[in-house]
């Protein structure tokens, strides 16, 4: 999905590139400090997703949805804005979600999830080529040849300095990679990044305690940074409770 951030305040812009930057299935495709430069953004290539600033001189962001009202294919928009009082405004207007200034990584990746799905409402055929199409393994170079890696044996990735290590189950393969780079080939209904260091098969996760997965032999740290967006992908309303 390709995004375009439109706020006219440096340092928002900047908290909001770096989270995004976080999120393999999310690419920036522009950044605007007001909404007549995003226009011209959107002119020129599809766009996914805003993440739009209320507040902003000659035009708010409320009029500018207002006026983007029936344009083709127009993006789903996140609001992001220090004024909690135009949420209202926001919701008529459709928007994803919205967003209050100060917010957390966890609050942003939840409305990135949400912009997620509706993407995946408005192109199933995306969606539906899902586990039957997709491969089941990746090839990676490590030590001179092309080895193959089975995403289910992949229990997790781990970054080191300048290389990345795959624990699988059988063996561990040290490459020069990043951890993003992977994470933007895995499949996301599978894996989940962690911690910034961390990537896990969700499959293979034998227990959790606090903040610490078990997987295997391996504990592996859920950060507070990643806790409440990677506890939502990994538990998924499958906890069983006594009635």
């Amino acid at each position: 999905m390709k995004a375009v951030i439109v706020d006219d305040e440096p340092v928002a812009r900047k908290v909001i590139k770096e989270y995004l930057e976080d999120i393999a299935w999310l690419e920036l495709a522009g950044v605007a400090e007001n909404p007549l430069k995003a226009d011209l953004l959107l002119s020129e290539s599809p766009v996914d997703l805003l993440f739009l600033d209320i507040n902003m001189p000659k035009l708010s962001g409320i009029e500018f949805l207002r006026a983007s009202a029936g344009r083709p294919n127009q993006p789903m928009v996140i609001i992001t804005t220090a004024y909690a009082e135009y949420a209202l405004d926001g919701f008529e207007l459709d928007v994803v979600d919205y967003l209050v200034k100060p917010f957390s990584f966890e609050r942003f990746l939840r409305a990135c999830n949400k912009a997620r799905s509706k993407y995946g409402e408005r192109f199933p055929a995306g969606k539906a080529a899902g586990k039957e199409d997709r491969p089941d393994h990746f090839f990676v170079k490590c030590d001179g040849s092309l080895e193959k890696v089975l995403y289910e044996e992949l229990e997790y990735v781990e970054a080191l300095t300048n290389y990345i290590v795959l624990h699988t189950v059988t063996r561990q393969l040290i490459v020069y990679l990043t951890l993003k780079g992977v994470l933007a080939h895995l499949p996301v209904d599978q894996f989940v990044k962690v911690h910034k260091s961390f990537i896990v098969n969700k499959a293979r996760i034998r227990s959790i305690r606090g903040n610490v997965l078990q997987l295997g032999a391996a504990e592996i740290p859920v950060s507070q940074h990643f806790f409440e967006a990677a506890m939502q992908e990994i538990l998924k309303d499958r906890v069983l409770k006594r009635d």
